[in-house]
């Protein structure tokens, strides 16, 4: 596979929905399947499940999992923390006060107020974790996030967006089946979807069309739904409303549920859903309507299917389907609807370290943005600095991410960002003509003069990387390792060629540069030589990251 003709080619715009297959061409892409696989293990390897399940991932973890097996590295990214994170605070009142809840303290609990800003707080909140989290759980909070898309500027109440946000991540490795009735519940996809406003005297179609089409059985080609199925579900799930006590919870009136038999389609084996009376009635109906969805053998697939157009590559062809998507699914039926057996098979499977997934996606904007600070050691304001500080460094980061459109919590609609699903582009619709100055600007900045913000500079420095290295006098060292960590597959020799003629310009000779770094370690009071190096390291890195390869992974 030719990377960089993948990365600079020019796809038409589709605006067609969701489909089984993308097949670029008539031959197989891969032959291989979910067998574990035996093969190498090295930092390739490595940087090949760190890339796709971490927001990126900086020299100590490359160490530490090459140190593993295969085996232990994904049993190791697998074991998250299932303790509630620490709840977000009020870090913005240096600008503007809350009026229910005093600087430093939870808002989560608190009256409703102040939205705009708790929702900026709960961005960064978010950002802070996926930084510092070593596990699959933030990657997968955000697959979820996708998949059950919910915008936070519709639910408004920034307390619901966090309840929202916490089902998923409770459940990103739990039962799906769960989270789905969570989910369904959630105040915040209550508030998003109308299902707060869906009464028997006029039922709300929105969520029980998405709970069919988007987030379960899907839209595949053995999904038979149909839209009287869509009115059924409807009124099944008449009578859910939202307390707004601190945090917001769900609750059912009866009064406005629907309490007559709710007959589905022979695709639901023509199911009556009978219809309940009294404080639980509604709760016992949800759980009789997921029970027939789950039914189906068209849940499993679909969501097989978007694991592994998130996890591995958006090319599903009839190969794929048979090898791969189809024994997942029936590990996802044969295990009630558990996730963590089916992440766990794809991340240790032959396919999924199959050189034709590796180097072959295009980062989106949050592996990006976020994986450029982790692994470029970005002295992102995590710690002690002042609220001021943090909120304002922080939330810059988060509204490049989006302008590079993909804005966190704030997917563009219920269908979530369009690179998931739209054909045929796919994750090319991250790099446009808008996009990719923003991407290289911010990248160029950071390297360069910093972000600069209330007397705190949010900056790169070059010799974080460069003291990485195994030698970092030796150029030749240098150079090639830069390339390694940066890049997801192996670089040619003119690729080193032309990067090395950053560090020493003109073909100096290697001992050039020795003394150039030799005398900084010595004297780095030498300002003229310092600056030197730091110049000769900056062009050297930019150019790497600067390359299209840098944007796959």
């Amino acid at each position: 596979m030719n990377r960089r003709e993948f990365f600079t080619s020019a796809a038409p715009k589709s605006d067609g929905v969701e489909q089984l297959t993308h097949v670029k061409g008539l031959t197989r892409r891969t032959s291989t399947g979910i067998t574990e696989y035996t093969g190498t293990w090295s930092k390739w390897e490595v940087k090949h499940i760190l890339s796709r399940a971490l927001v990126g991932y900086t020299h100590a973890d490359l160490t530490n999992y090459t140190a593993k097996t295969m085996v232990q590295t994904v049993d190791a990214l697998l074991n998250i923390d299932t303790a509630i994170p620490p709840l977000p605070t009020n870090d913005y009142s240096y600008n503007t006060p809350d009026p229910t809840c005093a600087e430093d303290d939870i808002w989560v609990t608190k009256a409703n107020a102040n939205n705009f800003q708790r929702r900026m707080s709960l961005r960064n909140w978010w950002m802070r974790l996926m930084i510092q989290d070593g596990t699959i759980r933030e990657k997968l909070t955000l697959f979820w996030h996708n998949h059950f898309a919910a915008e936070s500027n519709t639910i408004a109440d920034a307390r619901s967006v966090y309840t929202y946000q916490a089902a998923l991540r409770k459940n990103c490795l739990g039962n799906f089946k769960s989270m789905t009735k969570d989910i369904t519940l959630d105040p915040g996809m209550l508030r998003y979807l109308n299902g707060f406003l869906n009464a028997n005297a006029a039922p709300d179609e929105n969520y029980g069309r998405e709970l069919q089409e988007l987030f379960t059985v899907g839209k595949g080609p053995d999904s038979k739904y149909t839209e009287d199925d869509v009115k059924a579900a409807a009124r099944v799930l008449t009578g859910w409303r939202i307390d707004t006590q601190s945090p917001p919870k769900s609750y059912f009136q009866e009064s406005r549920h629907d309490k007559n038999d709710k007959v589905f389609s022979s695709f639901y084996g023509n199911t009556t859903i009978t219809g309940q009376t009294g404080a639980t009635g509604g709760e016992i109906e949800l759980d009789n309507m997921l029970n027939m969805i789950f039914a189906q053998n068209e849940v499993a697939k679909h969501v097989v299917r978007r694991l592994y157009k998130f996890f591995v590559y958006y090319d599903i062809d009839a190969g794929i389907e048979t090898d791969v998507i189809e024994p997942l699914a029936n590990i996802f039926r044969n295990n009630n609807y558990d996730i963590k057996p089916v992440i766990e098979t794809l991340l240790k499977s032959e396919h999924f370290f199959d050189q034709a997934n590796r180097g072959c996606i295009i980062k989106q904007p949050i592996d990006y943005l976020i994986g450029f600070a982790k692994s470029n050691y970005l002295n992102v304001p995590l710690g002690t600095q002042s609220n001021e500080i943090k909120y304002i460094h922080q939330k810059y980061l988060m509204d490049v991410m989006a302008i590079s459109e993909q804005n966190l919590l704030d997917p563009p609609s219920v269908a979530g960002w369009p690179a998931y699903y739209q054909i045929p582009s796919f994750y090319e619709l991250w790099v446009t003509s808008n996009t990719m100055p923003i991407r290289v600007g911010m990248m160029a900045s950071f390297i360069t003069s910093g972000f600069n913000r209330a007397g705190y500079a949010m900056k790169m420095n070059v010799f974080d990387i460069a003291e990485k290295v195994s030698d970092p006098s030796d150029p030749n060292k240098v150079v090639k390792e830069c390339l390694e960590y940066y890049l997801s597959m192996p670089h040619s020799t003119a690729l080193f060629e032309s990067t090395k003629e950053f560090l020493l310009p003109g073909g100096l000779p290697d001992f050039n540069w020795t003394n150039i770094w030799n005398t900084y370690k010595s004297n780095p009071g030498d300002a003229a030589n310092t600056k030197t190096c730091t110049d000769l390291l900056t062009y050297m890195l930019y150019s790497i990251l600067n390359l299209a390869e840098y944007q796959l992974h």
